[in-house]
């Protein structure tokens, strides 16, 4: 088994943001080395990760449109004022009165004057100047009673919306867990094979010193120092990829916990503990993942959500009765201000809509319909997730026996192969072949075991359960 605390020997770590990083490698011999263990990874992933804010945003948005849609429920009250500075100019029409002109006196007393033409009646001069100031204050309340359904659908349909928007929470939890656990076990996969490259550069290295002093004493040809040198360089190559791949690996688990891509990590030698049922048959793990899946409970409520949006669209067809009421206090002085009041009931019905009540009541139909569809997909698909799962726990850890098998024998046959070089016995070419057989024989052991990793966090995902 190749080291797994290289990185964690080179680079001590630091805590930054509750999770940890590596630092470079500190003058103080005494500085502490401290590990990332799956669980930090995971509690830094659920605290950052951007698409669960989005998922929280969205729940929080929904929260709101159940306030929004409640509203139309509860009493509206409405305070206005108004202050005028106008003039008095009086316009007439066909059947209004004749204008009347002030002489000082009361109206109805000889104080007002109308005058008339034999075309009809004489109309005050025009003026531009506001002479009058006006004053209206007044408060309208009103109150919903009864419109057939239309509002307390909305309302509860809002509710059922919001119940799916927080089965999307969920799901975005189960869903971060997964992407950090993989890209947990694939960091420690690739500096594992980081470390099977630099075994194989040092074997390499080794044979190329060997081979030179075979050649220097004429006891092998020239052609086998080119062969392993050529293998060396191969072995570089190999080398530089794995440390690539393994810093992207890094990236990619900053990526998941939702943080920057700084300094290194560090990681433990945990493995992911055994399902329960794991080995056994699909159907009771399948049945635990449809009742614990987010995705099924989401669509349901947006179901339950469309079904209660189509009884308020049909409430469309009937009438809506609200009671109103006002009081003013309105007129020309401030301190001479008239109040009135009133109450009374508002009917509204609109008989003619060309046809959009019924469009409507078709559209909300073919939604909820559309649902349903997803829904037995959902669950249909839910059945193949879990089989997938199961099927690829059994298939790594199969893989993993005959993976180990491969290494005894790759580094049996690379033992051998060294001491028939060693003795003259064998060739450069076949020192090379047992080289690369044991060196692909490390690497499908390590893959081997992030496969096993790997399958049983897809298997929790595919169960919603998101724990371990």
């Amino acid at each position: 088994m190749p080291p797994r605390h290289l990185v964690a020997l080179l680079f001590p770590l630091v805590t930054i943001g509750g999770f940890v990083l590596a630092a470079p490698t500190s003058d103080d011999p005494n500085a502490p080395v401290r590990s990332l263990t799956l669980g930090q990874a995971e509690t830094t992933a659920l605290a950052n990760q951007p698409t669960l804010t989005q998922a929280h945003g969205l729940l929080e948005a929904a929260e709101g449109r159940v306030e929004e849609s409640r509203a139309a429920y509860l009493p509206q009250v409405t305070l206005n004022g108004t202050y005028e500075r106008t003039t008095g100019n009086f316009a007439s029409r066909p059947g209004a009165l004749p204008a009347c002109v002030s002489t000082g006196g009361m109206a109805g007393t000889g104080g007002t004057a109308c005058t008339s033409t034999t075309s009809g009646t004489t109309q005050t001069p025009v003026s531009w100047d506001p002479k009058y100031n006006y004053f209206l204050f007044g408060a309208t309340a009103t109150q919903l009673i009864y419109d057939f359904g239309q509002t307390s659908g909305r309302w509860r349909s809002a509710g059922a919306s919001r119940d799916a928007a927080a089965d999307n929470t969920r799901t975005a939890e189960v869903q971060t867990l997964f992407n950090v656990r993989r890209a947990y076990f694939q960091v420690r996969a690739q500096h594992d094979l980081v470390a099977v490259a630099e075994e194989s550069v040092r074997n390499q290295e080794k044979h190329v010193e060997q081979t030179r002093e075979f050649v220097k004493a004429g006891i092998q040809p020239d052609i086998n120092l080119a062969t392993v040198r050529t293998a060396l360089a191969n072995a570089k190559v190999q080398l530089v990829t794995a440390q690539n791949n393994f810093e992207v690996s890094e990236a990619q688990l900053a990526q998941a916990m939702g943080v920057p891509v700084e300094g290194r990590f560090a990681i433990t030698d945990e493995e992911m503990p055994p399902i329960p049922g794991e080995d056994g048959p699909s159907g009771p793990l399948a049945e635990r993942a449809l009742h614990a899946r987010p995705e099924v409970a989401n669509l349901a409520d947006q179901r339950r959500a469309q079904a209660l949006t189509v009884g308020a669209v049909r409430g469309g067809y009937g009438p809506s009765l609200g009671a109103i009421a006002n009081v003013s206090d309105n007129g020309t002085a401030i301190d001479g201000l008239v109040p009135n009041w009133y109450a009374g009931l508002t009917l509204s019905w609109t008989l003619l809509q060309g046809g959009l009540t019924r469009g409507q009541l078709r559209e909300a139909k073919g939604t909820l319909e559309n649902l349903a569809g997803q829904e037995a997909a959902l669950r249909l698909q839910i059945q193949v997730d879990v089989e997938q799962g199961r099927l690829a726990v059994q298939a790594a850890k199969a893989t993993i026996g005959a993976a180990a098998e491969a290494v005894v024998n790759a580094r049996d046959q690379l033992t051998l192969a060294e001491g028939r070089y060693a003795h003259g016995l064998g060739s450069a070419v076949e020192l090379s072949d047992a080289q690369v057989a044991h060196t692909t024989a490390e690497a499908q052991r390590v893959q081997a075991e992030f496969n096993l990793a790997a399958a049983r966090a897809q298997l929790l995902g595919a169960l919603g359960t998101g724990t371990r």
